[in-house]
């Protein structure tokens, strides 16, 4: 096969590689294989009935549900038709997925289930576009069918020629997505992604890392409605990879059933698991502890030194390799994007033997920019440019990229497409950034930058990064834009305080109660203290309040890809905020 020019390109080459790669459903326990002949068959089907429905050409048909294999064949299935898909994430609220189906003009919506089905129900009289509902799982009601039923019979060989056909009217320009930024600074827009945006982000990123290949498995959870996700499983497509699908909740028990090469994740989703082995290791006796403490000292040195000790292979037997084991045993390593990973977080998993590649790019870019890949990755940086694309960086730091990776532009929203995308092609990310020799160094969000009443520029998220360092921090949001000096809200790790609270003989079932302890403040005061010694004194966080619930999608405090929607959490506690200014400070 010549050169991919669309998705379809790249599902063809998977659907024709051997050994026969396959999508398998590995929720909940489940090992359902469907190989490439039967998801060639349903996709095919799934577009003659989309085409029944009069769904053709530039029409929009959003898609609610998680990953599992039905997710690509109705991309697959949809592109087909030179459609394309509009993914809403799960977690959103039903007037959230009203706005997306509105501002879309969406004709149809394919959900996962009842519960999805339920937030269309409610608002579908306020989307008149929308003539279709198609449910995944469950009986169809009045007006909803079900999408085994929009789906037509075919055979192998009928199948194959239907879908080499339409293949070849679509066109690299042709819009393949509309994906909605998630909104952390204000109305969330559709970006408008085309088959060139995808198959030149896929061919480039994928030359730069050692991906999986054929006969081998890799696991998706990240939803696939984000589209490090989407652009990831594109690769694998390329690739003609084995594609397993669970949930996000599922991952421990997925990585030691399904045992992947690869897989992909956000920063939290490493801290979690990070935190998860630290609150194991602390159940252990002393001996276990002070024995995993020198154990990760000696893979850290080694990993800052370039080469490995024999204390490292002892070790390596006795620690490193249990770690692995967690993972599955046969990772060759992970992706992380979509928000900075924290240093600590990323050193600790490269120094005992789990490569995380660290990237960076938006909805809007494809979305790589840059990754770290195995012989040329640097902790703390997201990695060189992948080829084809420039990058600039602005005299007040904000990063600018210009390739064939940026996005046609926003959805019936010409005037912001304006406003980020300059005459010369110049995308404006609204990251602020540096390089590192050849390697870029995120720094912060534009917008998120806090320029306090003495005009000093604050960046909160690596202060936030290095504050959530301690396993007592689950969460932490910086404030000070205008104000006189920097003040935090501290969410504390629960399951940590538990732990605390037992070792002192402490109740700990009244939160409240619990966090206006003095002795806890004095922790956590030493937390700041620790901190603020590395900072200037205009960056020093002079107070702090712990709030007494995990921040949630639900309340809008974090977008689905677990961002801090700094604006949203300072209008929930503006009194609590002004509280720890009222009473002055220096």
């Amino acid at each position: 096969m010549s050169e991919p020019r669309t998705t379809l390109d790249l599902f063809a080459i998977w659907r024709s590689s051997t050994p026969r790669p396959a999508l398998v459903d590995a929720r909940g326990g489940r090992e359902v294989r469907i190989d490439a002949t039967e998801v060639t068959r349903r996709a095919a089907g799934l577009a003659q009935g989309f085409a029944g429905m009069g769904i053709g050409k530039g029409d929009r048909v959003a898609i609610i549900c998680g990953n599992r294999p039905e997710w690509h064949i109705t991309d697959v299935a949809l592109h087909h038709l030179g459609a394309l898909d509009v993914p809403i994430y799960t977690t959103l609220l039903a007037p959230q997925v009203a706005g997306i189906l509105q501002d879309s003009r969406a004709r149809a919506v394919v959900v996962e289930n009842a519960d999805q089905l339920a937030k269309v129900v409610e608002v579908r009289a306020s989307c008149p576009e929308l003539s279709e509902v198609i449910v995944i799982d469950g009986d169809a009601g009045a007006g909803v069918r079900t999408l085994a039923a929009c789906t037509t019979p075919l055979d192998p060989a009928a199948a194959e020629r239907y879908l080499e056909a339409a293949r070849a009217r679509v066109e690299p320009s042709d819009l393949a997505t509309l994906i909605y930024t998630s909104g952390t600074t204000g109305e969330p827009k559709g970006a408008m992604l085309t088959h060139d945006n995808f198959v030149f982000d896929a061919t480039s990123a994928s030359s730069q890392v050692p991906w999986p290949t054929r006969g081998e498995t890799a696991l998706s959870f990240l939803p696939l409605s984000h589209v490090l996700e989407r652009l990831v499983d594109y690769i694998y497509f390329e690739r003609g990879v084995t594609i397993a699908y669970c949930g996000v909740l599922e991952i421990a028990d997925a990585l030691g059933r399904v045992k992947p090469a690869m897989f992909t994740a956000v920063p939290r989703v490493y801290e979690k698991i990070y935190d998860k082995i630290q609150q194991e290791v602390a159940k252990g006796s002393a001996v276990k502890q002070a024995l995993f403490r020198k154990a990760v000292n000696v893979a850290v040195a080694d990993y800052r030194r370039g080469s490995k000790s024999l204390l490292y292979h002892v070790f390596d037997k006795l620690v490193y390799a249990k770690l692995r084991h967690g993972f599955g045993g046969r990772v060759r390593f992970s992706i992380s994007g979509g928000a900075p990973l924290p240093s600590f977080v990323g050193e600790f998993f490269h120094a005992v033997g789990v490569l995380v590649l660290e990237g960076y790019g938006l909805t809007e870019t494809s979305p790589v920019i840059t990754v770290n890949t195995p012989p040329r990755h640097r902790i703390g940086t997201v990695g060189p440019l992948i080829p084809g694309v420039e990058v600039k960086i602005g005299g007040d730091g904000e990063i600018f990229t210009r390739g064939r990776h940026v996005m046609k532009g926003y959805w019936n929203k010409p005037e912001a497409t304006a406003a980020s995308i300059d005459d010369q092609g110049w995308f404006a990310t609204g990251d602020i950034g540096e390089f590192d020799d050849v390697y870029l160094r995120i720094t912060d969000r534009k917008k998120d930058l806090l320029v306090t009443a003495g005009g000093k520029n604050v960046a909160p998220q690596p202060i936030e990064g290095k504050l959530k360092e301690s396993p007592l921090i689950e969460n932490a949001v910086l404030f000070g834009d205008r104000k006189p000096f920097i003040v935090a809200l501290l969410v504390p790790s629960f399951e940590e305080l538990e732990r605390w609270a037992a070792q002192r003989g402490i109740d700990a079932t009244d939160r409240a109660a619990l966090l206006a302890r003095p002795e806890l403040a004095a922790e956590f005061q030493a937390v700041v203290d620790a901190v603020n010694r590395d900072l200037a004194r205009f960056e020093a966080v002079k107070k702090f309040r712990l709030i007494a619930e995990p921040l949630s999608m639900d309340k809008g405090e974090l977008t689905p890809t677990l961002k801090v929607k700094r604006r949203v959490i300072e209008k929930r506690y503006a009194n609590l905020i002004d509280a720890l200014y009222s009473d002055g400070g220096d």
